[in-house]
């Protein structure tokens, strides 16, 4: 199964040696569930999410070679688009065929929100898989089968797939990926069915990086999953949440965030973004709230 001549993913841009030397695979290149799973692995735990970008004023480049020259050889993290973008592109190296698919974060509310979140579908031995390496500390170790009622232990986290009803008797509704908490199931995202294209990622990051209703919109955030803690840093409060869902909050003072980025969410800061990024929050000190 190759890859399609001409697809929009960028395969064949895409330096994959470096990819996967960035994200330290080493395995077989060859469209599986096994190099799948091993493949989204690797991914969340070398990028962290991240929005330096949109905190230091500048623009979120989606083009492919932007986007590897951040994340690969600059060794930084990427938002949602980034990361699915360069995710895509070692997918359709590889020879996988997939579809991107755009959906709406819940984050345990009901309320309507844009479909601005984006993942990746596809079929492998018959079975519909879902991969997903660009939601933050809550999203998915390991892909997940794409069927109602499915349930996957990932290390100490729970996930599930449920089919909602659809909005009038007798339709149905969309997959939504739920985490499970002390207290019951809580909803991450609505899955869309329409298939979604690179052109729609440039549209869906302007919003998201300059509209001023857009959780990004003026904060830090950064977010890094992992088997046995999620580690969340919202401008200058660091919050780590362990897999029993207690937590542990600190403030973070400005001066530290260059090496707290390095060390915890391995995000390398050049001497010109470290001191802007210090000099932001130093001059905003942590008045911002959570």
């Amino acid at each position: 199964m190759g890859r399609p001549v001409g697809s929009v993913w960028g395969g064949q841009q895409l330096d994959l040696d470096a990819y996967l030397a960035r994200i330290g695979y080493a395995g077989e290149r060859a469209p599986t569930p096994r190099v799948l799973r091993a493949l989204h692995a690797a991914h969340i735990a070398a990028f962290a999410f991240e929005d330096l970008e949109v905190v230091l004023g500048r623009a979120v480049r989606l083009d492919l070679e932007s986007v590897q020259a951040k994340m690969v050889r600059r060794r930084r993290g990427g938002t949602c688009c980034e990361q699915t973008l360069l995710y895509a592109a070692a997918l359709d190296a590889l020879g996988f065929v997939f579809t991107a698919t755009a959906s709406r974060v819940r984050l345990g509310e009901h309320r309507l929100r844009p479909a601005t979140h984006y993942s990746l579908r596809m079929e492998l031995d018959g079975e519909a898989w879902f991969t997903d390496v660009g939601f933050g500390a809550e999203g998915l170790l390991e892909p997940i089968r794409l069927r109602d009622g499915e349930v996957a232990r990932q290390s100490g986290w729970t996930y599930g797939l449920v089919r909602e009803d659809g909005p009038t008797p007798g339709t149905t509704g969309p997959l939504v990926l739920r985490l499970l908490r002390p207290d019951g199931w809580f909803d991450l995202y609505a899955i869309g069915g329409e298939p979604r294209f690179p052109i729609d990622f440039t549209v869906t990051s302007h919003f998201t990086s300059t509209h001023p209703l857009s959780p990004f919109h003026g904060r830090l955030l950064v977010q890094k999953p992992a088997a046995d803690r999620r580690l969340v840093l919202r401008d200058t409060e660091l919050a780590r949440l362990l897999p029993d869902f207690t937590e542990e909050r600190r403030r973070v003072p400005a001066g530290e965030l260059p090496g707290l980025l390095a060390e915890e969410f391995g995000i390398v800061l050049d001497a010109e973004d470290a001191a802007a990024l210090v000099a932001r929050y130093r001059e905003e000190p942590a008045s911002r709230g959570t």
